[in-house]
C-alpha cells in the first residue's frame, strides 16, 4: 500500500471525527487544508432519497450562485442570423449551426455549457449520444433551449450551475473557490441546496435529502448537518 503525503496525513487527520458539523465549520475545515498549489473547487454532494430510473423521481435544475463559481465557463451556442450576432456579442465563445455540429461530431468539445434556439433543435439532436452523457445537452427545462440567447450565455458566464441526479440519486456541483471568502462560500452552498429542495420530484418518497458533504478538489470530504445547510 502506499504510502499517504504529509499534506495529505494531515488533512485526514484533521477531518478525523468530524461528522454532520455545521455548514460553517465544514467551510472552515476546508479552506484551511486545502494545500493544492492551485485555486481548488468547493464540491458539494447531495445523496438524495430518489430513484433516477423512475421520471418521475428525476431531479434536475439550474442555479444562479449569488457569488458565481470562479470559473471561466465556456459557452457554445447554436444559433443563425441575428441571434448569432446577439450570442457573439453576449460574450459566447463558439457559435455555429451545422458547421458547428460537424465540429462535435469530429470529436471538439471545448466548451462547458450549450445554448441552442428553439429552431436549432433538429441539428442539435444529432448530437444527443455525444453531449446528453456530458450533461451538455440543451434543455429548455433549464432555459438552455431559448431564444433570449443573450440572458442565457450571461447567466452561464455569471456563475450559474446546472444539476442533475445520477444513478446512484447523488447530485453534485461546484459552488466555488477555496479562495472565496467563508461568507460568500456559505452563501452560494445555501443557494445550491435550496434550488435542490425546490426541485424535489412529485415521486420522491421519505426522506428526500439523506446527506450533504463537502470537499475540496484534492481535499478529504466532511459531512455536514442537512438543517445547517437548508436553514431548517
Amino acid at each position: 500500500m502506499a504510502k499517504l503525503g504529509k499534506r495529505t496525513r494531515a488533512a485526514r487527520e484533521a477531518f478525523a471525527g468530524k461528522e454532520n458539523i455545521s455548514i460553517e465549520e465544514a467551510v472552515t475545515l476546508i479552506k484551511a487544508n486545502a494545500k493544492a498549489k492551485f485555486d481548488e473547487t468547493v464540491e458539494i454532494a447531495v445523496n438524495l432519497g430518489v430513484d433516477p430510473r423512475h421520471a418521475d423521481q428525476m431531479v434536475r435544475g439550474v442555479v444562479g450562485l449569488p457569488n458565481g463559481t470562479g470559473k471561466d465557463v465556456r459557452v457554445a451556442v447554436f444559433a443563425r442570423g441575428a441571434k448569432a450576432d446577439e450570442a457573439k456579442e453576449a460574450g459566447a465563445d463558439v457559435v455555429g449551426a451545422e458547421d458547428l455540429m460537424e465540429s462535435i461530431q469530429g470529436g471538439t468539445i471545448d466548451f462547458d455549457r450549450c445554448i441552442a434556439t428553439p429552431d436549432m433543435m433538429p441539428i442539435v439532436g444529432r448530437l444527443g449520444k455525444i453531449l446528453g452523457p456530458r450533461n451538455l445537452m440543451p434543455n429548455p427545462k433549464v432555459g438552455t433551449v431559448t431564444m433570449d440567447v443573450k440572458a442565457a450565455v450571461e447567466a452561464a458566464k455569471g456563475g450559474e450551475v446546472q444539476f442533475k441526479v445520477e444513478k446512484a440519486g447523488v447530485v453534485h456541483a461546484g459552488v466555488g473557490k477555496v479562495s472565496f471568502d467563508e461568507a460568500k462560500l456559505v452563501e452560494n452552498i445555501r443557494a445550491f441546496v435550496e434550488a435542490v429542495s425546490r426541485a424535489k420530484p412529485a415521486g420522491a418518497k421519505g426522506t428526500y435529502m439523506k446527506g450533504i458533504s463537502l470537499s475540496s478538489t484534492m481535499g478529504p470530504g466532511v459531512s455536514v448537518a442537512v438543517e445547517s445547510a437548508t436553514g431548517n
